[in-house]
């Protein structure tokens, strides 16, 4: 058959009325259109450079300033610690920055005149322990050439330690040293001025602090920071005033006990025993007794003896009566939490730490306990540390059980098994059924 025009090729490439199209073959991708970038992804990637830096700046410039930003915490501690005294004059009449001007100048008197007399009975000690370390020698030679029947003569060692490369070597290096020690002073006395002059300001414009503080705050958030300011210069106060107090009945228990003993400088080495015992934390007391024993020893052996045995049983009377009655309403916390906060100080300050710690977290606590809610404790003996019935009778009625159990079959009955099987026997209708059943089959 011949094709038509409805059978033929043009009428294969017809389509019928209704029906989409056939979809074409794919037009190849235009490479200029194609692959194109997000246009956000080059501001997340300057943005994430930006933060990057920004983050870099910040921690090179903290690391910088950590010796400074140490000393503004100490300067802050330091004007919270005087601003109970600053407040009670300017109460009085007296300008804020005259009063802070005097109690710095107290505190600085008294420093003064204490580090005065430490370094002159130091001095004087050292050299008495010079002039009479050859008198100390021979002792030591003779007891050694007693006991050990050796020979050696004073001479000798004094010439032997002269030539010796140990003692050139260490007078070199103290020679070379000289530099490092005077660079440490002069900057110890640039932090000290630094300290004292930016806590003179926080004690002196302290209202203008707090007013600056709470202008960027709302209201209710400004009544949180001046509470927690409250506090914390309350606690701070209390604990610098508490350990004064402490501080001062050490000395002079301290002063009664080295006078009795006819020790030199007596009054210094109480005054040292009582600051250094109170503001040094946990090794303090040890550290303060150190040297009233070795200055003691001087005098007598027997005498360092009796300064460590009085050292010892004050602490014990100072920790467990002395230290609860003062600290009790300024700075009340656990003696475990006080030594954790002193470790945690520290390690992250060093012994800037260690002083500002127990301040520290007293405040934080003191401010963080109006918003625990407290219930009444239920009258449960284990509240009181005390077993309840399920402790030690459980324990006891338990053994007895197991005893029972391993007896021999011939054994005795017990008493209250015989009281068991007396009234067993006694009851109507005993047997295998029980008294309901057994007594009422048997009356029937």
């Amino acid at each position: 058959m011949a094709a038509t025009d409805e059978t033929g090729p043009a009428g294969q490439n017809t389509t019928v009325p209704g029906t989409p199209p056939p979809a074409g073959p794919p037009a190849d991708p235009d490479p200029r259109t194609g692959a194109r970038m997000p246009r956000w992804l080059p501001r997340a990637m300057v943005l994430a450079l930006a933060l990057i830096a920004v983050f870099q700046l910040g921690s090179w410039a903290f690391h910088q300033l950590t010796g400074l930003l140490i000393n503004v915490l100490i300067a802050f501690f330091l004007a919270l610690a005087v601003e109970p005294a600053v407040s009670w004059m300017a109460a009085r009449g007296v300008r804020r920055g005259f009063g802070t001007f005097l109690v710095f100048v107290g505190v600085l008197v008294v420093g003064a005149g204490f580090v005065t007399l430490l370094g002159s009975m130091l001095a004087e000690q050292i050299i008495k322990i010079v002039e009479d370390f050859p008198q100390y020698l021979d002792s030591v030679i003779n007891w050694i050439n007693n006991h050990f029947h050796t020979e050696l003569r004073r001479v000798d060692i004094q010439e032997n330690l002269l030539r010796s490369d140990w003692l050139r070597n260490y007078v070199q290096n103290s020679a070379t040293g000289v530099l490092d020690v005077s660079a440490q002073v002069l900057g110890g006395l640039f932090r000290l001025l630094t300290v004292a002059l930016f806590s003179f300001y926080f004690a002196a414009d302290g209202p203008r602090l707090r007013r600056a503080i709470c202008s960027v705050l709302p209201p209710a958030r400004q009544a949180e920071v001046l509470r927690a300011w409250e506090i914390a210069v309350n606690k701070t106060g209390g604990y610098l005033y508490s350990r004064g107090l402490m501080a001062l009945i050490s000395g002079l228990a301290h002063y009664v006990l080295l006078e009795f003993l006819d020790v030199p400088y007596a009054p210094v080495l109480a005054v040292w025993v009582g600051l250094v015992s109170q503001f040094i934390p946990t090794i303090g007391t040890y550290l303060a007794g150190a040297l009233p024993m070795l200055i003691a020893f001087t005098v007598a052996p027997w005498y360092a003896v009796w300064v460590l045995v009085f050292v010892v049983v004050y602490q014990q009377f100072e920790n467990y009566v002395l230290q609860p009655k003062l600290t009790a309403r300024t700075v009340d916390i656990h003696p475990a939490v006080a030594f954790g906060s002193v470790i945690a100080g520290t390690a992250l300050l060093g012994a800037v730490g260690a002083l500002i710690a127990i301040p520290a977290v007293a405040t934080l606590q003191a401010f963080l306990g109006a918003y625990v809610k407290r219930y009444d404790v239920t009258d449960d003996p284990r509240v009181l540390g005390h077993r309840g019935s399920g402790g030690a009778g459980a324990f006891g009625r338990r053994v007895r059980g197991l005893w029972a159990q391993r007896r021999p079959e011939g054994d005795s009955a017990g008493p209250s098994e015989a009281r068991a099987g007396t009234a067993g026997a006694g009851a109507p209708g005993s047997g295998a059924s029980g008294p309901g059943e057994g007594g009422t089959a048997g009356a029937s």
